[in-house]
C-alpha cells in the first residue's frame, strides 16, 4: 500500500497557515479541528514548514509558557522531511520512526496533496495484517 492509497481513504483535508501568522492562531486552528500537525505556507503559498504540538512545547517552555506576540517562523521546523504519493507505507513508517516524528508531509510536483500520521500509517499496517490473517485462517481451515 501507498500513501497514495491511504490518502484516498482518509479525510485528506490539508490544513495550513501563514509563516506570518502567530502561534496562538496556529494552536487554536490545531485544537479546532483536532490534529498535531499544521502545514506553514509562504505568503506565495509555498510550503517553508510544518508546526507541530512539540514544536510548540519546546518553544513555549523557553518562554516560561508565554506565547504571545510569537510568529510561527520562530518556532515552526524548517528542515521537512517528505514523501511522495508512491512511497509505501513501510518506507514511511521508517523514515518516522528513524528520524523520530509524527506527522510526515506528502509533496507531489512541488505542492502538498496530504499529511500522514503515524497513527494513520499504524492503523493501515494493522488493517492490511487483519486481512493477511484471515486469508490465512480461511486456507488453513479448507
Amino acid at each position: 500500500m501507498t500513501l497514495e492509497d491511504l490518502l484516498h481513504n482518509k479525510d485528506n483535508t490539508l490544513m495550513s497557515v501563514k509563516v506570518s501568522d502567530e502561534v496562538n492562531h496556529a494552536i487554536k486552528t490545531m485544537v479546532e479541528h483536532s490534529i498535531g500537525s499544521l502545514l506553514i505556507m509562504s505568503e506565495e503559498d509555498q510550503l517553508v514548514g510544518i508546526l507541530t504540538e512539540r514544536d510548540v512545547l519546546r518553544f513555549g517552555s523557553s518562554r516560561n509558557g508565554d506565547l504571545s506576540g510569537a510568529l510561527i517562523e520562530e518556532v515552526m521546523t524548517r528542515d521537512l522531511m517528505v514523501a511522495t504519493p508512491d512511497c509505501s507505507i513501510d518506507q514511511a513508517m521508517s523514515m518516522m520512526t528513524e528520524h523520530r516524528f509524527r506527522h510526515l508531509p506528502v509533496i507531489e510536483d512541488g505542492k502538498p496533496v496530504g499529511m500522514v500520521s503515524i497513527g494513520d500509517l499504524v492503523k493501515a499496517k494493522l488493517k492490511d495484517v487483519t486481512v493477511e490473517v484471515k486469508y490465512l485462517r480461511d486456507y488453513i481451515s479448507a
